[in-house]
């Protein structure tokens, strides 16, 4: 048995699964697909063809601990999801994100508040994006990735399985580190390998390589090749390898 407030709107030819809620003033455009036991918060804004799987958890308001860095005296906006969009199983997507078009969110991935993510973006399978991020179009992030509040990722970019960013240098001492938090920058076109790490507020170059198992401790020249602990930049990318010349820039 489901539970449709009848407030919510749904589109022409959805499909809703068994054990699934969706809440007041929900909008689901045509062609939808929501599998078993999925819950939508109020408010959300589904665009056509999207397809959620089984479990997820869609446009849910935060509910910080007393001791969160990041409070919400207000209610967030709806989260927003684009057409032709597919979030996969036991998805969790927060209110106040902005999820494009033609975009995966894979099985277990969760995308926090106030986040947006361009067209044509994956997110893989048990991914975290943390809150006030923005990821940009046909950008792929890979299994197992953590991806930490306060980033900045452009479009066209690669970050492989298992890549860790971070946005704290006091590792949660002092109050004055309130004045220095700030995930790292990733340029269009840039590649970031397996295993690696990324320290705060790092800028990684425009068709920049990070090779796998790297920490990277400070900025990347553009089209730099960067390796090892720390990383250091050991040559320049070869033009094969650059997204002008590529035939498929997707």
């Amino acid at each position: 048995m489901n539970h449709i407030d009848p407030k919510a709107r749904l589109g022409q030819g959805v499909m809703v699964g068994y054990f699934s809620v969706i809440g007041k003033d929900v909008q689901v455009g045509d062609n939808v697909t929501i599998g078993n036991n999925v819950t939508i918060w109020d408010g959300t804004v589904i665009g056509d063809n999207v397809q959620i799987g089984d479990g997820s958890v869609i446009g849910k308001q935060p509910k910080p601990s007393k001791t969160s860095t990041v409070k919400y005296e207000d209610v967030l906006p709806p989260l927003v999801i684009g057409a032709n969009t597919t979030i996969g199983a036991n998805a969790v997507i927060y209110a106040g994100a902005t999820i494009g078009e033609n975009a995966l969110i894979a099985d277990l991935a969760s995308v926090r508040e106030n986040c947006k993510i361009g067209n044509f973006v994956v997110v893989g399978r048990g991914v975290a994006v943390e809150n006030k991020t923005t990821i940009g179009e046909y950008t792929k992030i890979q299994t197992g990735a953590y991806i930490t509040a306060y980033m900045d990722i452009e479009d066209h970019v690669f970050i492989a399985p298992m890549v860790t960013f971070t946005n704290d240098n006091f590792m949660g001492r002092t109050k004055e580190r309130f004045k220095f938090i700030k995930g790292a920058t990733v340029k269009r076109g840039a590649r970031v390998g397996g295993g690696s790490i990324i320290l705060p507020g790092v800028v990684i170059g425009e068709e920049s390589f990070v090779a796998a198992g790297a920490l990277v401790t400070k900025d990347t020249g553009e089209r730099k090749v960067v390796i090892g602990l720390p990383a250091k930049e050991t040559r320049t990318v070869p033009g094969r390898e650059l997204l002008e010349n590529q035939e498929d820039k997707k």
